[in-house]
């Protein structure tokens, strides 16, 4: 038993284990002499442990730090080298499992509401709570105290939004007086709060006062995909790469975005919508997710025809989805773009499944259904 073992055979155990670590890092490093000279250092300590010598044990060990001080590549701050070894084993391991594995996404609007949340603003005139409350409220439900007051009498010349490590949305307001800052994106600023370029302030005025809540963070399954295909009910990640009328209207050196919708036809279905259903095949689907958007019941609201839209804008238009491809709606129906306006998702374009909802820690926390 350990309990029962001699210090110093637990001391040479724990040298053995050194050098053995050290040598896989840097035996490349060495020569077949110098190697052969560490492994007979080593058979001979662990030849004295198997004896229990204690004067052998001693002098062995001893012989075999000499060995290694002679043989190994010395390092100024060694702990400063494995550390960076360890963020970078981190690192590699991180962009490993985001390349082939999880990718963590973002919900960048409100269409897939009530099942999943974008980011939205609620205008307050009341001042904010306290420091504590504020950080608690950030960190654990991911809502925003905004608290931006005018300093003069100013009008806002500029916008610009920045990110930090590609999680957190900060907004500058340059105005031609005072820049403020925002803990916000600028479409929730203008959305929620009517902030936008040209707006003229008075000194004392709120220019964004209330709460912005982020939009649900979440993981999506890359692997699961390859081996099982999509089916009627998933949550969707895809890219937008040609699908001409999003293509169309994308920004300015953006070659696609990320959407997330919900999987409603595969290739072969005959699509129709009768608000508040959705029919495939004649039928009502079984699938527990789209059984859910037709309840309207728990804030969802059915599915609904888009006028002038390109597919299904009337409850007697059918669309029949088209091989390699995937007609995807929005769980908000009433206010989502989606392949009723833009069509069919190409089934190169998808990335993965949305899994898991991170943060914040709301009552959507958990398995996406």
């Amino acid at each position: 038993m350990l309990f029962f073992t001699p210090s110093y055979i637990r001391e040479a155990r724990r040298a053995l284990y050194v050098v053995h670590k050290a040598l896989r890092y840097q035996k490349d490093l060495l020569t077949l002499k110098q190697l052969r000279k560490l492994r007979d250092g080593i058979s001979q300590l662990q030849e004295a442990i198997r004896q229990e010598k204690k004067d052998s044990v001693i002098f062995s060990m001893q012989a075999l730090e000499q060995c290694t001080l002679r043989v190994m590549p010395q390092h100024n701050r060694p702990g400063w080298r494995e550390n960076i070894e360890t963020i970078l084993v981190a690192v590699i391991l991180a962009v490993s499992i985001r390349a082939y594995f999880l990718q963590p996404f973002k919900i960048p609007s409100g269409s897939m509401q009530p099942t999943l949340f974008g980011v939205t603003g609620h205008p307050s005139s009341l001042p904010p709570p306290s420091l504590p409350i504020r950080i608690l409220d950030l960190a654990v439900y991911g809502r925003s105290h905004l608290d931006v007051i005018a300093q003069s009498n100013e009008t806002i010349l500029h916008i610009e939004e920045h990110r930090f490590l590609n999680f957190f949305t900060f907004t500058q307001l340059i105005g031609d007086k005072h820049t403020y800052w925002a803990f916000a994106p600028s479409s929730a600023l203008y959305s929620y709060f009517g902030v936008s370029v040209g707006r003229f302030y008075r000194r004392g005025q709120a220019i964004a006062r209330g709460i912005v809540s982020s939009g649900d963070q979440l993981f999506v399954d890359k692997l699961g995909c390859h081996f099982i295909p999509p089916r009627r009910g998933d949550i969707l990640v895809f890219r937008t790469l040609n699908i001409p009328k999003i293509q169309s209207r994308r920004l300015k050196n953006v070659a696609f975005e990320h959407y997330i919708k919900r999987l409603v036809g595969v290739p072969g279905d005959v699509l129709r919508i009768d608000p508040p259903l959705l029919f495939i095949n004649g039928k009502v689907p079984a699938e527990l997710g789209l059984q859910r958007v037709m309840s309207c019941s728990n804030s969802f609201q059915g599915y609904v025809n888009v006028p002038f839209s390109l597919y299904l804008s009337t409850p007697q238009d059918t669309f029949t989805v088209p091989p390699n491809s995937y007609f995807v709606l929005g769980d908000n129906s009433y206010n989502s773009s989606d392949s009723r306006e833009w069509g069919i998702v190409p089934q190169e374009n998808v990335i993965g499944r949305a899994l898991f909802i991170l943060w914040p820690f709301s009552t959507r926390w958990g398995w996406i259904h």
